[in-house]
């Protein structure tokens, strides 16, 4: 009877328009609520409000004229920003090199650790255990690896004979480079982590038959792993798509330097809005909605080619 009761409290029982019961938990809506709350406030009501920004020329240190509409301003004017160009270029040279290099080292991890059939879950975690460090102390680290005086690389350069090693967070040729490599070791563990549950996922039956047949094991991978990849290839693509607003490794590390070598599109909106002038909120927000919708394009051309047509 007590347990009748309180069951009574916690669920309410309505009956449809067939006549069946249905039962609906009011209680759970509760319990989810704070969650969506936090969602709507800090996802939901800054995407909307950045939206109608970018339509605006809102200049932080000017209240009185903060929401002045004026129209397709901004983004007239970024297209003969020439800021805007240069830091579009730095943003491909970043991405030319992070993105490859960041999946054929997945893709190859993810193989071996499927290959391990003992300890396999110490493999795991180490892969991972980059991505759970703290972004300011796993760039800090980098920082201290890339000095050019004391750091671990160039101490190791002098001592096999190279008289005098690159500077590379300060040389505008080798700060990109140095920087993929801080972000590939700090961003490659979730990756691997998703292509390996996709190479769980292969019935091993396959790998047999193909054996049976004569395939050799390049073969195996070629027509076994990556066509049955392809759902976890895509959604690898597409959560990494954000990089090309980059902005921590060289908020920690350069500061957009040498000479604007390191300042990606991410950074420059982050110094137009936090840093320099009277904060042009308004323009970084236009400058933040092209690199969304960029982003958007990217994500459905990565579906178009990646895309299941069996």
């Amino acid at each position: 009877m007590a347990a009748n009761t309180s069951s009574g409290f916690l669920t309410l029982f309505r009956r449809g328009s067939s006549g069946t019961v249905k039962r609906s938990n009011l209680f759970g809506y509760l319990f989810i609520a704070p969650a969506v709350v936090l969602y709507l406030v800090f996802n939901v009501w800054p995407l909307f409000r950045g939206f109608a920004m970018a339509f605006t020329d809102y200049r932080f240190f000017y209240p009185d004229t903060r929401w002045d509409f004026n129209g397709l301003n901004n983004f007239v004017e970024m297209v003969g920003d020439k800021a805007v160009r240069a830091a579009i270029g730095v943003t491909a040279q970043y991405v030319i090199i992070v993105m490859p290099m960041l999946f054929v080292i997945a893709l190859l991890q993810s193989v071996l650790i499927s290959k391990v059939k003992r300890g396999e879950g110490i493999y795991r975690w180490l892969i991972y255990l980059p991505a759970i460090l703290p972004v300011a102390v796993g760039y800090l680290i980098f920082r201290e690896f890339f000095n050019d005086k004391f750091g671990f690389i160039n101490v190791t350069l002098r001592n096999i004979g190279v008289a005098d090693p690159p500077n590379w967070l300060g040389s505008p040729e080798f700060v990109i480079p140095a920087i993929a490599v801080a972000d590939i070791w700090r961003g490659v563990g979730f990756p691997t982590l998703l292509l390996l549950i996709g190479l769980y996922n292969i019935p091993g039956d396959l790998y047999e038959a193909a054996s049976i047949d004569g395939a050799s094991a390049w073969q195996q991978f070629w027509r076994v792993t990556l066509p049955l990849l392809k759902p976890a290839l895509t959604l690898v693509f597409v959560l990494n798509i954000g990089m090309i607003g980059v902005l921590e490794g060289m908020l920690v590390l350069t500061q957009g330097g040498p000479q604007n070598a390191s300042r990606t599109l991410g950074y420059y909106i982050y110094q137009i809005a936090f840093r320099e002038g009277d904060l042009r909120l308004g323009y970084a927000a236009a400058l933040s909605l092209v690199l969304g919708v960029l982003g958007a394009l990217l994500s459905l051309l990565v579906f178009r080619l990646l895309r299941d047509r069996d």
